[in-house]
């Protein structure tokens, strides 16, 4: 598996696993455990959770994957806005890692910004760390302005955004800032939300050209870009195994103009999206 930096220069692959929909239901369990625990095999060691995701479902089954292969993992979860007070942090914190059932997050993220200065959700993120609660700390779904107005921006890990050939807005502005500061951007949705990339005639061309599958296509897409990870939910098999082969997946000049002919380009500053 690839792997990149962090600000910090901790080596992460360049493709992990999302778990966004896991947890919802309990006929599913175990077999989001076991996707899991195949991707962790597979080298897709970085598993983003969230405490919105199921209400605390989604991190319950990432719970359930790690006996035996914590050591391995490299954990993100996220807290709510409305959890991201001063002592709100903190309280969020300790139900996510009860859930999870480990003692600490590789990285804990702010879901998006929300009503708390973001002084005092970043105080409360250094006072985690000085804990060692968690390890490191970052922000998800901030435009270039959220960033400036970043406190400690320094030692911000990542900024979690959407990010695929059809929402590639971040790429005017957003992702250059990142790349300057060798801030990692995670991509979530990267193959579309709900996977409705996967039909699109662009991505089945080129993927016919390749001998790849569209899912394999939208992921080198997105890895073209210097500090970029992408976090796939996948819970089939061999969907796992060919998210992780797509590492080794490159584009040519010509299949990446066919995809910017379906998908132009930003050409000037769009709002950042969301789901």
């Amino acid at each position: 598996m690839r792997t990149l930096r962090l600000t910090d220069g901790t080596e992460v692959p360049a493709i992990g696993q999302g778990t966004w929909h896991m947890g919802e239901r309990p006929s599913e369990t175990a077999r989001e455990v076991a996707a899991l625990q195949l991707g962790i095999e597979l080298g897709m060691t970085l598993i983003d959770t969230a405490e919105m995701y199921a209400e605390g479902g989604a991190e319950k089954v990432v719970g359930k994957s790690l006996p035996g292969r914590r050591e391995r993992v490299f954990l993100v979860s996220k807290v709510y806005p409305h959890n991201a007070s001063r002592n709100g942090v903190a309280a969020a914190c300790e139900r996510s890692l009860r859930r999870l059932g480990t003692d600490r997050l590789d990285l804990y993220l702010l879901h998006w910004r929300g009503q708390y200065p973001l002084e005092e959700t970043v105080e409360a993120f250094e006072r985690l760390k000085a804990q060692g609660k968690i390890l490191r700390w970052g922000v998800s779904n901030f435009d270039v302005d959220d960033m400036e107005a970043l406190p400690r921006v320094d030692d911000c890990a990542t900024n979690q955004v959407l990010y695929n050939p059809s929402e590639r807005g971040i790429e005017f502005d957003l992702l250059p800032w990142c790349q300057a500061r060798a801030m990692p951007v995670m991509a979530y949705c990267p193959v579309g939300e709900g996977g409705r990339l996967l039909r699109h005639p662009a991505l089945l061309d080129v993927a016919r050209r390749l001998g790849a599958s569209p899912a394999q296509v939208a992921l080198a897409w997105e890895l073209r870009q210097p500090g970029v990870i992408a976090i796939p939910k996948a819970v089939e098999h061999e969907h796992l195994r060919a998210n992780a082969a797509a590492a080794e997946l490159s584009l040519s000049e010509e299949e990446l103009a066919i995809i910017d002919t379906a998908f132009a380009p930003p050409a000037r500053k769009q709002p950042l999206h969301m789901v």
